[in-house]
């Protein structure tokens, strides 16, 4: 059975950091691109970044990069964003899904498993 699992979210400061954890099982995550998706109230999922399996290069939307992170594990089967000088606009539920296919990665429709999301709430 496969799950995503998020952590780590929470309220904090704006300046502040916070890293979120997404552990895997039930499928084979070391071949598996990771991606990081963000839903803030009233508006679409949008995408925040993702890396692959193959050398564990990363690639962002514009909005975060810079300031955002993504690593992953795959000892542990757990990708982590790690979300440098917080904005309010970063607040969201924050979800990690996975894919195999490699294409479309920047697209939701694209990734075959979702968690159940993190809520990340930035004070001003």
């Amino acid at each position: 059975q496969v799950s995503l699992v998020e952590s780590g979210g929470g309220l904090v400061q704006a300046g502040t950091s916070l890293r979120l954890s997404c552990a895997a099982s039930g499928f084979t995550f070391s071949t598996y691109y990771m991606g990081w998706f963000r839903q803030a109230p009233g508006k679409e999922r949008e995408f925040v970044g993702v890396i692959t399996w193959i050398d564990g290069s990363t690639t962002y939307a514009d909005s975060v990069k810079g300031r955002f992170t993504i690593s992953r594990d795959n000892a542990k089967n757990t990708v982590y964003l790690q979300m440098n000088s917080l904005k309010p606009e970063d607040t969201a539920v924050y979800y990690c899904a996975a894919d195999r296919s490699g294409y479309g990665l920047r697209n939701r429709n694209t990734y075959e498993y979702w968690g159940q999301g993190t809520q990340v709430t930035v004070s001003s």
